[in-house]
């Protein structure tokens, strides 16, 4: 092995990272056009391809699908042997041929123009067949492929997928397409879970650290040590939450009131308006409230304002 292997990989990258930047000057309103084509469309996105160009479509066809725009990927190989029954004149058509010019894909375009099934034409070369009938055309030509022979589809296949990434964000500022709509299609990753979690799910029950008002200072510091939530909560006869005495309180009255420390009462030295979540509400909110409130623990109460349960910030950090 001879050479700089380091600096083969490191020019590869360059390339590919020049090619993406001029990318940028010929966007033009063509961009706009295909994004409002699968906006407004009121069928599915159906993205062909052959060869390289067929995995990067089929990489788009799932980032779509992932982002709110129903899309799936057909290889024109099958569309000529039954899958063409999967388009619809709702539908919309991502081609994409770096040449412009491949026999496959064009074979099948006389068709989608009879059924009036839109084209988003994804190619090097404006003037190519696939331009010349696509409805909106995305140029993703570049100078040469980062590939040492100039040969196999790098930059250019670096470039599509960059643009299938750059209608997928378009498009999902354009529907408004927030996080808790991306955990809708990930239930099964981390995000989901993040955010469809509820903080019944995750929240202390058993043998919750309570006191009324009437409990002593000294009393409330075993049920806080007990329990290791670093709070007592402060309840009535009937569960009711009144309010919350932490570690932090216990210290600060120990130190403002060493002489009759031992003779307060949770009433001297509790917090009545304490931070309170029900065990309905996303995970994510807890979370939120614990770092805004920097706390290190959070009441659960149902809709009677009775304690259920608590939350810990070691819970949102595992969970989430």
């Amino acid at each position: 092995m001879e050479g700089d292997i380091k600096g083969y990989g490191i020019k590869c990258l360059r390339d590919e990272a020049d090619a993406l930047l001029d990318l940028i000057p010929m966007l033009d309103d063509n961009f706009e056009k295909a994004v409002k084509l699968i906006f407004n469309a009121k069928g599915r996105i159906v993205v062909t391809g052959v060869g390289k160009s067929g995995h990067i479509g089929a990489k788009i066809a799932a980032t779509l699908a992932s982002t709110g725009t129903p899309s799936f990927y057909v290889n024109p190989l099958d569309a000529y042997h039954g899958d063409l029954g999967m388009f619809t004149s709702e539908d919309v058509v991502i081609a994409i041929s770096y040449s412009g010019n491949t026999d496959e894909l064009l074979r099948f375009i006389p068709i989608l123009l009879k059924r009036n099934i839109p084209i988003i034409g994804i190619s090097g070369n404006p003037e190519s067949l696939l331009g010349q009938y696509s409805d909106c055309h995305l140029n993703v030509r570049v100078k040469r492929e980062a590939c040492p022979l100039n040969l196999a589809p790098t930059s250019s296949t670096t470039a599509t997928l960059a643009m299938g990434d750059a209608l997928a964000c378009a498009l999902m500022k354009v529907r408004n397409f927030k996080a808790e709509d991306f955990a809708q299609f990930h239930p099964g990753g981390s995000l989901g879970r993040r955010l469809l979690s509820k903080v019944k799910d995750y929240m202390v029950t058993q043998e919750l650290p309570t006191v009324s008002l009437d409990t002593k200072v000294s009393d409330a510091i075993i049920e806080i040590s007990a329990a290791k939530l670093g709070i007592a909560v402060v309840v009535d006869s009937d569960y009711k939450i009144i309010g919350v005495v932490s570690d932090g309180d216990v210290r600060r009255a120990m130190h403002d009131c060493q002489n009759s420390f031992f003779d307060m009462k949770v009433s001297d030295i509790y917090n009545d308006t304490p931070k309170i979540i029900q065990g309905d509400s996303p995970m994510t909110q807890a979370e939120e409230i614990i770092k805004k409130n920097r706390i290190h623990s959070l009441i659960v109460s149902d809709k009677e304002s009775k304690l259920v349960g608590i939350i810990d910030a070691i819970s949102c950090i595992v969970n989430l």
